[in-house]
């Protein structure tokens, strides 16, 4: 856990917990308190620690805004009751309604879309359709994927099992996994080099992480990034599973007030335009246009179901994995 002391609770600062772990938020974070005047003290840790920081630290909590990747993640804090409900016409402005929790506890700031990425040698893409047929046998021992313990996988499994319910969702999970070209491990990017590899053919990946190997200054990075193509599944159908960076204002905020301006900051023109470029990640705010390399990858339908609904289902999720053996 990296700490940037938080302040006092004194009327010009914003004291932010956050999972991110990016440069360029900490650039964001700059220009808030050159905009502002109001300093950004920081604490960063894994989304675990923070929660559990939250609730052991209760009352006495200097945090007034925590900062997390995935809906799921924003729920669980939310069921622990360490968030708390915001009005703000900015936010709902900036941020769509699928993207925030219906009652203003957490609200997205970017969004990635989990994606297959596939050799462009040695897959056909006219072959790729939903996420539901990669349990086709064609794909037997072709599929690379990281583990269940994930929440980008259990996110993507409860969309699934609010399109298709639970028992078409045990059945997709068991098919998936008997066409792993082996045992889920390792993170997006190694699912990836594994690809590049040639242990498997197709990834199920989150986009930004495309734009971040390609622009790594690690070449063999480059090398891997640069063997696969990206597929948006579900086209015809519900459309692509998205999932979010995101951002609420924690249940004892001592500043409140500055913990609503630093979010509907986030979700401005400059600060979406500016994630957009550094970061590979799609801007919630829809009247910012994306960057020149998520323009080539091009337009796709997304899934609209509101995001909360990930979070509602990730226990469900999480059985049915165990269920089938998906480790």
């Amino acid at each position: 856990m990296s700490v940037s002391s938080c302040g006092d609770g004194g009327s010009e600062v914003v004291n932010i917990y956050t999972h991110r772990h990016y440069e360029a938020d900490q650039k964001l974070f700059n220009n808030f308190t050159e905009q502002t005047g109001i300093k950004v003290n920081v604490v960063n840790a894994s989304a675990d620690e923070l929660i559990q920081k939250l609730e052991l630290e209760g009352q006495g909590s200097p945090a007034d805004v925590l900062i997390t990747v995935d809906a799921g993640r924003l729920h669980r804090a939310q069921e622990k009751n360490l968030l708390q409900p915001i009005s703000s016409s900015v936010l709902e402005q900036n941020v769509p309604v699928h993207l925030r929790e219906p009652e203003g506890h957490w609200f997205g700031l970017t969004y990635r879309a989990r994606i297959l990425a596939y050799h462009k040698e040695r897959v056909n893409p006219e072959e790729l359709d939903a996420y539901e047929s990669l349990t086709e046998e064609k794909w037997k021992g072709r599929i690379l994927t990281r583990s269940s313990e994930n929440i980008y996988n259990q996110s993507l499994l409860a969309s699934i099992i609010v399109a298709n319910g639970k028992e078409e969702a045990q059945k997709w999970a068991s098919g998936l996994l008997s066409n792993m070209a082996r045992n889920p491990k390792g993170s997006d990017r190694d699912q990836v080099k594994a690809v590049a590899a040639g242990e498997g053919d197709i990834a199920i990946v989150n986009s930004y992480y495309i734009g971040i190997m390609l622009n790594d200054s690690n070449a063999e990075e480059v090398k891997a990034a640069e063997q696969v193509a990206l597929f948006f599944p579900n086209q015809n159908g519900r459309g692509t599973h998205i999932n979010i960076s995101g951002a609420g204002v924690t249940k004892y905020s001592p500043n409140k007030e500055n913990a609503i301006r630093f979010l509907e900051f986030l979700s401005g023109e400059e600060a979406q335009s500016f994630l957009s470029e550094t970061n590979y990640e799609y801007p919630v705010n829809e009247k910012v246009s994306w960057s020149a390399l998520l323009q080539s990858w091009g337009d796709f339908k997304a899934d609209r179901i509101n995001l909360s609904l990930l979070g509602e289902n990730n226990r469900d999720a999480v059985i049915l994995f165990d269920r089938v053996g998906w480790k």
